[in-house]
């Protein structure tokens, strides 16, 4: 196989939402950069349902990652603002707000541990009552015994998301080269670029490690650099919501039944999102009869009326699950390699925030205070023997 040979500022392995939108903050910092993926703007983000849920996905351990979650909340207004001025393409932002509810007893006691949890760490929720939840939302189940009223956790189409971004990097001259990279080009101990599957070579000053649940498997990257990203599989069903159905639901509506997260998102443009399992299968991204059922069986408990919908999509995805459940940000242990990945369930929520911190590492060599906590360099070896 002949080789070619380019040079870039920056490569970024890794085309999708958190891939493309540190490339196009990287272009607009006045950096020459470049794209390594076979399908840019595909990834786990076709496959996710886009709820911006920094308050309702609070869990026990995880406040450090609230900061963060919060921080790129706020910026979401303006960044879906600033998206649509630069290529056209809406992105489905929606400040609709969500609602948490409970189907029993035991639901019910975890979500009130939950409003208190959020409540110690000041967060805007409202405890509501069985009536007061189907008077929000009339569709709801009569068994709905309580819930959580959260108008800032809000909502985006990923999808679209990933499109405008794809056509912001385009006009912003970023460099798409449509091949999976094969191995990173490491030189005198620095990472200098990677070569690709088709055979090009690209040269880099700073190389950016974005291939969300591959990211741990890149040839050639040491293996004490190596960022510990499993893969972690969820399933999702699309549903249409007819006219003589409209409006289905107002805002997003979660819950656990029998154990299980069940949400239901629901799209102006008419369609519904429901998802999603939590499977540690591997690379297995095979859509089983056992997952959709328990969807729909869990999302009839939520909301009866679901079955009368037309069932029009099922898909599997994989997250990049990290050992803390946070993004890997920044400067890895090897000189001239950045690491933007492991962002798990929040890699949609924290799609602005990861684009300006990987802009101000890529132009300065260092994080912002708001991302320090998340260091590459925080799973390595030296930095484990001395924390």
């Amino acid at each position: 196989m002949s080789r070619t040979r380019s040079t870039s500022d920056v490569l970024v392995i890794g085309g999708g939402i958190i891939g493309l939108v540190t490339a196009w903050r990287a272009a607009q910092r006045g950096l020459r950069t470049a794209v390594a993926d076979p399908e840019p703007g595909g990834g786990a983000a076709r496959v996710a349902a886009g709820m911006l849920a920094a308050v309702t996905e609070l869990h026990y351990g995880e406040e450090t990652l609230l900061g963060l979650n919060l921080d790129s909340a706020r910026r979401y207004p303006a960044f879906a603002a600033e998206l649509a001025e630069a290529t056209g393409h809406d992105v489905g932002y929606r400040a609709c707000g969500t609602l948490a509810v409970a189907l029993d007893a035991d639901d019910r006691a975890h979500l009130r541990e939950l409003h208190a949890l959020q409540t110690r760490c000041g967060l805007g929720s409202e405890w509501l009552n069985g009536r007061e939840c189907r008077r929000l939302e009339p569709m709801l189940a009569p068994g709905v015994r309580g819930g959580l009223r959260v108008d800032g956790d809000h909502q985006v189409d990923p999808r679209r998301l990933a499109d405008a971004l794809l056509a912001a990097c385009e006009r912003a001259g970023v460099v798409f080269h449509r091949a999976f990279a094969e191995r990173l080009t490491v030189v005198r101990d620095r990472a200098r670029g990677a070569l690709l599957a088709d055979g090009h070579e690209v040269d880099a000053d700073q190389v950016v490690l974005a291939a969300g649940s591959l990211s741990g498997r890149l040839a050639g990257v040491p293996d004490r650099v190596l960022p510990p990203v499993r893969p972690v599989k969820g399933q999702v069903l699309r549903l249409r919501v007819p006219p003589a159905y409209a409006p289905f639901l107002s805002r997003t509506v979660r819950a656990v039944v029998r154990g299980s997260h069940v949400y239901l998102v629901p799209r102006e443009n008419g369609e519904l999102v429901v998802g999603a399992t939590s499977e540690e299968l591997g690379w297995d991204t095979t859509v089983t009869a056992g997952g959709v059922y328990e969807l729909l069986r869990d999302a009839h408990e939520l909301v009866p009326g679901i079955t009368e919908l037309p069932l029009t999509e099922t898909r599997a995805g994989l997250r990049p699950g990290s050992p803390d459940n946070a993004p890997l940000l920044g400067p890895s242990a090897l000189p001239g390699l950045h690491l933007a990945t492991g962002h798990y369930r929040n890699g949609v929520l924290l799609t602005p925030v990861t684009g300006d911190v990987m802009a101000e590492a890529l132009t300065t060599g260092a994080l912002p205070d708001e991302a320090r906590p998340f260091t590459a360099r925080r799973f390595s070896p030296v930095h484990l023997e001395h924390a």
